[in-house]
């Protein structure tokens, strides 16, 4: 790894100061996502919602998680994913139509 500067102090203190920044970002996605699956399971849970609300919500919980994990533990937020973002984010909308284009074939 080469030094940006001659000084291995400033270089050592950047990179525990961003190491200290990357770590704080992961624990408070993973709290945020424990609080989401507590939810999830208290919709579940409480009998008074109907299953037309409970089923989109958890979906949308679970798409919620899914971009934080991708963006945070998958390291997507860094610079040189932007190729496997392309490609990833191209799938999910290639298969997003495939799933909306089969059910409108099917409901109509």
């Amino acid at each position: 790894m080469t030094n940006n500067t001659n000084n291995s102090n400033v270089d050592l203190a950047y990179r525990r100061r961003k190491s200290a920044e990357e770590m704080k970002h992961h624990v408070i996605s993973f709290a945020l996502m424990i609080f989401l699956t507590i939810i999830a399971f208290i919709a579940v849970g409480y009998g008074e919602f109907s299953p037309w609300f409970v089923v989109p919500f958890i979906l949308l919980l679970a798409v919620i998680q899914v971009i934080l994990q991708l963006y945070y533990f998958m390291h997507m937020n860094h610079k040189g994913h932007e190729a496997p973002k392309m490609f990833m984010f191209s799938g999910i909308l290639i298969a997003a139509i495939t799933v909306l284009c089969f059910s409108t074939i099917i409901w109509w």
